[in-house]
């Protein structure tokens, strides 16, 4: 888990229900347990301010908060990890367009973003999604990318489509995975592993937001192992959440006393 994502996953699982700030000391020691040091963790804080997900916020302690930005991203993120809302689909596909980007690094970062918004490459400049995502628009224009996005409908059978633009046996193989791996982990009751377990529980379930974007039960095969999967995930966080926010708590309290 690197630093970066492990402070996505705890803002988002932790501190934004806690009003999205915490002491940078209390970050550190957060994700101290889960083995990630200090001078990544500084690294990785400065680097979200620069790109404006966190900002430096002085209240009784140096600490930061999760900017706006951050907040509209991790509440969509929490939607499709937790699904809060049902997501019916009306057989209707988002078709988004994109400027050519020259420089390979730059499309690479653009395929990431727009995969993680839900949306799967027709062609290099062509991309398709079972919903339009709220954040399409801005990712795109923070990036500098012209577009043009379309509501469609597919002339054909939708199961092909999927079949041809997203990796369903790929997919359906790290679901398996995944259930596996949740089910030998268990769910340990002691705060400080509890936290460590609902940790690399959400950071690994967070990780099919870049590969699922949430494909309707109409496109799917009937044993669809992701379904499963979502059962358990939800099964062991809820089991976790109690011992794991009473650790995040006595860090935010000024640390347990066995790390004083």
């Amino acid at each position: 888990m690197h630093a970066r994502s492990a402070l996505f996953d705890l803002y988002g699982d932790h501190l934004i229900a806690r009003g999205g700030w915490a002491p940078i000391a209390a970050v550190v020691g957060l994700l101290g347990g889960l083995d990630i040091t200090a001078p990544a963790v500084r690294t990785a804080v400065s680097r979200m301010v620069r790109e404006g997900w966190l900002e430096p916020v002085e209240r009784d302690a140096r600490g930061y908060a999760a900017t706006a930005q951050a907040r509209a991203r991790l509440d969509e993120a929490r939607a499709r990890i937790y699904r809060t809302t049902v997501q019916e689909w009306d057989g209707h596909w988002h078709l988004v367009t994109v400027e050519r980007q020259a420089d390979r690094n730059a499309r690479a970062r653009l395929g990431q973003s727009l995969g993680y918004l839900g949306y799967g490459a027709l062609s290099q400049d062509t991309w398709v999604a079972p919903r339009e995502s709220p954040e399409l628009s801005g990712v795109l224009r923070r990036g500098g990318v012209g577009h043009h996005a379309f509501r469609a409908q597919y002339d054909g059978q939708a199961r092909r489509l999927v079949e041809e633009v997203w990796d369903l046996e790929g997919l359906a193989a790290a679901y398996r995975q995944f259930a596996e791996a949740a089910r030998q982990a268990g769910t340990p009751a002691e705060p400080r592993q509890a936290f460590a377990a609902r940790s690399a529980l959400v950071h690994a379930w967070r990780l099919f937001l870049f590969s699922d974007p949430g494909l309707p039960d109409e496109v799917l095969p009937a044993d669809w192992p992701g379904r499963e999967a979502a059962a358990l995930f939800d099964r062991q966080a809820e089991a976790l959440m109690p011992s794991s926010s009473r650790w995040v708590d006595q860090w935010l309290e000024g640390g347990p006393r066995s790390a004083a």
